[in-house]
């Protein structure tokens, strides 16, 4: 798979022109961003506006207002400064050594690596100072970015570094929140930090962290015409005398080591890395020396930190004062980049058409018949297993008796809290299955999925702004606010991919920045939320079956039925449009309407199944696969082995979450992210061959 970005048409400047336009540029940049850190420095929740700071600036002011600008508006300015500049340089380095448009610290991974290695260290009950901590980060971070990088490939498409950089950061935030859970006292702020905010208590890790990036720019600055040499491809790089693996190795460690400053200093601040490089990247078309990483490795720098700090303003100047200090800025320009990595999706040229059918062997009837009797087996062993087991055990005889009416009360309690979880995990593991098979088979496109394509995300936002704004909503208007966020996102993701036809990489790409924007709406509507639905929807979020009510699977149930009646019956359909664009049209086939039914199924499919279950990802990726290696590529096999296979592992993950550490509890979400992560990384490690 491959993208490509369309070869603009270039001129070449003339010398003095080119120099005129690098002052020009540079000066615009450095006035707006002395402009924003002005403005920074005048917004906050105190009543110091812009006349109180220039009067404590100048020495004029009484002890209160100098004590806020010195003690926590300076430093939150200084930090935007320094941690976009990092992040800016960082993503800019990266993409030049990798020749991708989309690496960045986020796209590799970086952040939850080293999100992983501070949790670990918090568990372990070890108290760091921040340099300390600055290096355990590194740590984590350098290792995501190698394991993303040796799994994409350097110089290899696009799409698959995303996706390899995705996977791994939604394996390793399974982990570390998984820790959260099991350690809430040692790390107590861990979470909040993970949101990224600028917000500081004096200067003291500005100053720590100052020393880091000055190291990595003057660092990468030094191999910048390595760098340079590296962009004419490595055989003309080596032919340069330029030792192509060294500079490679060289140039990750130190983009790596401004990332974990960084993200020691403010936590995640979401595509700062992916945005500024993108944003200068069209001015080295114009002007040449900014073609040149040395001069383009800070002009990333000082667009990087004129998006943190323009996020920061903007924040406090649309939200309250009071509000805005709970929103961290991490939110914000995940936002930013959310819309800038779609739009960019949808600008990208696309090289790479359908891929071939999977090759796999025809199995024989006796396999399917065989392999579908061993998985009703294990569906059947996991249910009764779920029943059975939690915090408290139980026997068969006890269901027996509940299901008599003859139960004792304590039984009879167990039972009618964990019956509704078992069904509601099995019938959202199968529903999540079945959407998979369905995306998968009108995209084309294997590694389609509803969580991967954002159509997940969007029945998460609606189900939060549910949750959060009516407590006590009933279960069909929990699925029907599901259906409506899932339907917004599905609508955006395949109306903007729509063009050419569904092209894999554009899909992809754009449905991973609706995830990320749904994703950051969500945790802004829980940081603006009561505290008490807000715990109710980080609950919810993890995919967890707690509290569930036999009402609240019925609508899940007749879902499921349905969808399930109607691809069965239109197995064959199924079959043709997931062949090639053509032969559907030649027999006679409605394609454009045949795959708008199937797409709004596979939404409500979805929706109904984050409603019941909250978000679980990678089923509707990992059972369709399964059910393809297992039974072959005919839908009339695929979709009951690939329903069966969602339903064991979802039913699975929700009772290991269940029993593992009972009496407290890991949700399903958590635990279906550990098994399907390396599922996922062995597919693409597999599509390289």
């Amino acid at each position: 798979m491959a993208v490509t970005a369309p070869t603009p048409a270039t001129t070449r400047p003339s010398t003095a022109a080119s120099r005129t336009g690098v002052v020009a540029v540079t000066a615009t940049l450095v006035l707006l961003v002395g402009a924003l850190a002005i403005i920074d420095i005048t917004q906050g929740t105190a009543h110091a506006g812009a006349a109180e700071v220039f009067k404590a600036l100048t020495g004029q002011a009484d002890s209160a207002d100098t004590s806020v600008l010195i003690s926590s508006r300076l430093p939150r300015m200084t930090a935007g400064l320094l941690v976009g500049a990092a992040l800016g340089v960082a993503g800019a380095a990266l993409q030049a050594v990798s020749r991708n448009v989309l690496a960045s610290p986020d796209t590799l991974a970086v952040n939850a690596g080293s999100y992983l290695t501070l949790g670990l260290v918090a568990t372990a009950g070890i108290s760091l100072p921040q340099l300390a901590s600055s290096g355990v980060a590194f740590i984590g971070a350098l290792a995501a970015a190698a394991v993303v990088l040796g799994l994409s490939g350097l110089g290899a498409g696009t799409v698959r570094l995303v996706l390899a950089g995705t996977a791994l950061t939604l394996g390793l935030t399974a982990i570390t929140d998984g820790l959260l859970l099991l350690f809430p006292l040692e790390t107590d702020g861990l979470r909040h930090w993970n949101q990224g905010s600028i917000a500081q208590y004096g200067f003291d890790g500005v100053l720590q962290m100052a020393p880091l990036v000055v190291i990595g720019l003057v660092g990468l600055l030094l191999v910048a015409h390595r760098v340079d040499a590296l962009a004419l491809g490595d055989d003309a790089a080596r032919g340069l005398g330029v030792p192509v693996r060294s500079t490679r190795i060289t140039v990750v460690v130190l983009g790596a080591l401004l990332s974990a400053a960084a993200v020691t200093l403010a936590g995640p601040i979401g595509f700062v890395g992916l945005c500024a490089p993108a944003l200068v990247r069209p001015l080295g078309r114009r002007i040449r020396p900014f073609t040149k990483a040395r001069a383009r490795l800070p002009l990333a720098g000082l667009v990087g930190a004129g998006l943190v700090l323009g996020s920061d303003v903007l924040l406090r100047a649309l939200v309250p004062s009071d509000t805005a200090v709970a929103v961290p800025t991490g939110v914000v320009t995940s936002l930013v980049g959310a819309v800038f990595l779609v739009v960019m999706a949808a600008r990208l040229k696309d090289t790479a058409g359908s891929e071939a059918p999977d090759r796999l062997r025809i199995r024989s009837r006796t396999v399917f018949l065989a392999t579908t009797a061993v998985l009703v087996a294990v569906l059947v062993a996991v249910a009764v297993a779920g029943v059975l087991l939690g915090d408290s055990k139980l026997l068969l005889g006890d269901v027996v008796n509940w299901a008599q009416g003859r139960a004792t009360q304590s039984i009879s309690f167990v039972l009618d809290t964990r019956v509704p979880r078992v069904l509601a995990a099995l019938l959202a593991g199968a529903a999540l299955a079945l959407a998979g098979t369905l995306v998968q088979a009108v995209s084309r496109n294997p590694l389609a999925e509803p969580t991967l394509l954002g159509i997940s995300g969007g029945a998460g936002l609606g189900a939060v702004i549910l949750v959060t704004t009516v407590p006590l909503a009933s279960s069909w208007g929990l699925a029907g606010a599901a259906f409506a966020g899932a339907a917004v996102a599905a609508v955006l993701v395949f109306g903007l991919s729509a063009r050419d036809g569904f092209q894999q990489n554009r899909l992809v790409l754009v449905g991973m920045g609706v995830a990320t924007a749904t994703t950051a709406l969500i945790n802004l509507l829980i940081v603006l939320t009561d505290p008490f639905n807000a715990t109710k929807a980080l609950t919810w979020l993890s995919g967890s079956t707690y509290g569930r009510t036999l009402p609240d699977v019925v609508p899940i149930a007749a879902v499921l039925v349905v969808g399930l009646a109607v691809a069965i019956t239109r197995r064959t359909q199924l079959d043709l449009v997931s062949l090639d664009e053509d032969t559907p049209r030649l027999l006679g086939i409605g394609l454009s309407r045949g795959r708008l039914g199937w797409l709004v199924l596979s939404v409500l499919l979805t929706a109904s199944a984050i409603a019941a279950a909250g978000m679980i990802a990678f089923v509707g990726l990992v059972a369709p696969h399964a059910a393809r290696a297992l039974v072959g590529r005919r839908h009339v096999r695929v979709l009951p082995v690939s329903v069966l296979l969602g339903a064991v592992l979802v039913c699975s993950a929700d009772l290991l979450g269940r029993t593992v550490i009972a009496p407290a509890q890991i949700g399903a979400g958590l635990v279906s992210a550990l098994i399907g992560t390396p599922y996922f990384l062995y597919l693409l490690v597999r599509s390289r061959r």
